[in-house]
C-alpha cells in the first residue's frame, strides 16, 4: 500500500481513524463549554461519528454552531494526540478521579489481561484503543458538521439511563462538506416514505406497526416488478413454487431456525401443537424436494418463490419499506450436486448483473464468512467459502471479505448496490448451504448409481420486493421509468369539446396495455399540468380542438414541452417504452 492512499481519503481504515479523532475533538469541546459532562463512548461510523454524553444541559441545534467554533479552535490549536497505558487499578483511579463513572465500568467489563489505554489531548484524557491522528491540526475544522441529537440507552438497555447522543460529520474540506450536506438534503427529498404518501404508493397505519398498505399505484408498481421477475427467472431456467405460511414448529427445529432464529419468528398454537409463521423460505422449499425422488439428472433444480415471510423486528428498527415485518422475498433454492456450484454461482452471479444493470444499478460484491454463532464444521466452511470466492474471481469479478458475517448454516456473497446518489443498499444475496439438506436427509441418485446428499443455495436478487420498491423509489427519486411507472400515460382536455375525442385514445391505449388516466375537469389546463408534474406521470398529452381536428396530441415528457405529434406516432413511441 502506497503512503499517498494509507493517507487518502478513499482509504476506509484513513477514514475511520480521521472520524475517531473528531469524535475525541468533539468530546473536548462539550468538556469546554459545559462542565462535569459525564463521557459514554464516542465511536467512529461509515459518515462520520458521535459521542454519548451524560449531561445536565440537555443539548438541542441551538448549541451546535457553539460545540463546531470550539472544535475549529482545537484543531487550529494543534493539539498532539498522544497515548499512554495503565495498569488497571491506576485506570480506574483515573477515571474516577474524572468522575467519569461509564469508564469506570468500561474498564471493570474489560478481561483481566486486556491493555488499558488512553489518549490525551491537552487538557481532555479519554479511555481508547484508538488508533488516532497524531495530532488536531490533521482535522479541517470547517469541515466539520454536528448534524442531530438523540436518546440512547447507555449499552442499549432499555433498563439503563438514556444518554444524549451528538452525530457529525467530518471532511478534509470545507467543499466536500458541502457536497455531502446537498446530497443528504436530495436524500430527504427522495425520501421513500414521503414519495410513497405523495405518490399514492403504499402507507403505514398505527394498527399494524411494520406492516405496509399497498395502495393501487403502489400494487400496480409491485405486480410490473413481480412480472418482471418471472420474465427474467423463466428465462434463467427457473420453476416457480409457493410454500404455506404457517408450518410446524418441528420442522423449524430441524431447519435449526428454532435455536438460532426463535426471537425473531411469530409463533401461534393449533390444536394444541405449536407452529410459527414462516420467517424464511428454504424449509418450504426442501418439502417440496422431499416430495419426490431425484436422480443427477435433475440437478441443479432451480426452484423461485415470491415467498411472504413475517420477522419480529423490534420497533426502534422499523424503516418505511427499508424494514418491515412482513415482506416478501424474490427467493430462490437452488439444489445442486457438489460439483455443479461453481457453474451455478456463476450463472446466479451473471443473471443478477443482468438485473442490476437493467436498472441502472452499478454494484459490489461482499463474501461474508463463518459467524460464531453457526452449525457445520469448519472443514464444510472452508469448502464452501472457497467455492464463492474461486467462482467469483472466475467472471473477473473482485469482492471484499466481511469477516464472521455469514449466514448460520453457510457463507455468503452479498451485493450491494449503489443509487443514483452514490449510497450503497445490500440487496441480493448468494448463500451456499451445506447443512440443510443434511438435516433433512435429502438424497438424489449420482451417476453412480448410490445416493448422495445435495447442496442448496439460497439467493435473492432484489433481496425484498418491499425493500426494492423502496431502493428504486428514492433511486429514480418517484420518477419511474415508462416500463415501471404506475401511470404512464396522463390525457389533459383544454375544453370540454374534445371529451369524446379523449375518451376514444384513452380506450385506444388501454387497449394496447397502457396504463392512462384522463383528466376531464373543468379547470385550466395549467393547473392540470402542475397536478400531473407532482406525480411525476412519464407522459402528459395535452388535446385541444386543433390537437382534435388534426388526430393529434400535444406531447409533454419529462424532457420538457414536445408539442403536437400524431397519435399514431406517440402510441408507438409509449408502446416500445413500456416493454422492459
Amino acid at each position: 500500500m502506497s503512503e499517498n492512499f494509507e493517507f487518502s481519503w478513499e482509504n476506509p481504515e484513513y477514514r475511520h481513524t480521521y472520524h475517531h479523532t473528531c469524535s475525541h475533538i468533539m468530546a473536548q469541546a462539550i468538556q469546554h463549554l459545559y462542565p462535569g459532562t459525564q463521557f459514554a463512548i464516542g465511536p467512529a461510523i461509515d459518515d462520520g461519528f458521535y459521542y454519548d454524553v451524560d449531561s445536565e444541559h440537555i443539548f438541542t441545534p441551538d448549541d451546535f454552531e457553539a460545540i463546531e467554533a470550539e472544535m475549529r479552535r482545537i484543531c487550529k490549536a494543534k493539539e498532539k494526540l498522544e497515548r499512554f497505558e495503565l495498569p488497571r487499578a491506576e485506570a480506574l483511579k483515573l477515571v474516577e478521579e474524572m468522575n467519569q463513572p461509564y469508564k469506570v465500568e468500561l474498564i471493570n467489563d474489560l478481561p483481566e489481561d486486556a491493555v488499558i489505554s488512553f489518549y490525551k489531548q491537552g487538557d481532555f484524557t479519554d479511555l481508547c484503543a484508538g488508533p488516532h491522528l497524531d495530532s488536531t491540526g490533521r482535522v479541517k475544522g470547517n469541515g466539520i458538521k454536528i448534524t442531530s441529537v438523540t436518546g440512547a440507552y447507555w449499552r442499549g438497555d432499555s433498563s439503563r439511563k438514556m444518554l444524549q447522543r451528538l452525530y457529525a460529520v467530518a471532511f478534509p474540506s470545507k467543499d466536500m462538506l458541502e457536497e455531502y450536506l446537498q446530497r443528504v438534503e436530495e436524500a430527504k427529498k427522495r425520501d421513500h416514505r414521503k414519495l410513497g404518501r405523495e405518490l399514492g404508493l403504499f402507507a403505514f397505519r398505527d394498527e399494524a406497526p411494520g406492516f405496509p398498505f399497498y395502495l393501487p399505484k403502489g400494487t400496480v408498481l409491485r405486480n410490473v416488478l413481480i412480472d418482471y421477475w418471472r420474465n427474467v427467472h423463466r428465462k434463467w431456467d427457473y420453476v416457480e413454487i409457493q410454500t404455506p405460511q404457517i408450518m410446524r414448529r418441528t420442522l423449524w427445529e430441524t431447519s435449526g431456525h428454532w435455536d438460532h432464529y426463535k426471537d425473531n419468528m411469530y409463533t401461534t398454537v393449533i390444536d394444541g401443537e405449536d407452529f410459527a409463521i414462516k420467517p424464511m423460505n428454504c424449509p418450504g422449499s426442501i418439502l417440496v424436494y422431499q416430495l419426490e425422488p431425484h436422480s443427477y439428472r435433475d440437478l441443479p433444480l432451480r426452484y423461485g418463490e415470491l415467498g411472504t415471510v413475517h420477522r419480529h423486528e423490534l420497533s426502534g428498527a422499523l424503516h418505511g419499506m427499508f424494514r418491515v415485518r412482513c415482506f416478501t422475498q424474490d427467493d430462490a433454492h437452488i439444489l445442486l450436486a457438489p460439483e455443479q456450484i461453481k457453474d451455478e454461482v456463476v450463472r446466479i452471479a451473471q443473471l443478477f448483473d443482468e438485473v442490476y444493470s437493467f436498472f441502472g444499478l452499478p454494484y459490489k460484491i461482499e463474501l461474508s464468512t463463518m459467524p460464531e454463532d453457526h452449525i457445520g464444521t469448519e472443514a464444510d466452511w472452508e469448502v464452501a467459502t472457497s467455492a464463492l470466492a474461486d467462482a467469483i474471481t472466475s467472471i473477473g469479478k473482485t469482492y471484499e471479505v466481511n469477516p464472521g458475517d455469514g449466514a448460520f448454516y453457510g457463507p455468503k456473497l452479498d451485493f450491494h448496490i449503489q443509487d443514483s446518489l452514490g449510497r450503497t443498499w445490500q440487496c441480493g444475496t448468494i448463500q451456499l448451504d451445506y447443512q440443510l439438506p443434511g438435516r433433512f436427509d435429502l438424497e438424489y441418485t449420482g451417476a453412480d448409481g448410490e445416493k448422495h446428499c445435495p447442496v442448496m443455495i439460497h439467493r435473492v436478487v432484489f433481496g425484498s420486493i418491499e425493500r426494492f420498491i423502496g431502493v428504486i423509489t428514492e433511486h429514480f427519486a418517484g420518477a419511474f421509468p415508462t416500463w415501471l411507472a404506475p401511470v404512464q400515460v396522463r390525457l389533459m382536455t383544454i375544453t370540454d369539446r374534445v371529451n369524446g375525442y379523449a375518451g376514444e385514445l384513452k380506450a385506444k391505449l388501454e387497449a394496447e396495455g397502457i396504463r392512462v388516466e384522463a383528466d376531464l375537469r373543468n379547470e385550466k389546463i395549467g393547473k392540470k399540468i402542475a397536478e400531473a408534474r407532482t406525480q411525476k406521470i412519464p407522459y402528459l398529452l395535452v388535446i385541444g380542438d386543433k390537437e382534435a381536428e388534426n388526430g393529434q396530441v400535444a406531447v409533454r415528457s419529462r424532457a420538457g414541452d414536445e408539442g403536437a405529434v400524431d397519435f399514431a406516432e406517440f402510441l408507438a413511441r409509449v408502446k416500445a417504452e413500456s416493454r422492459p
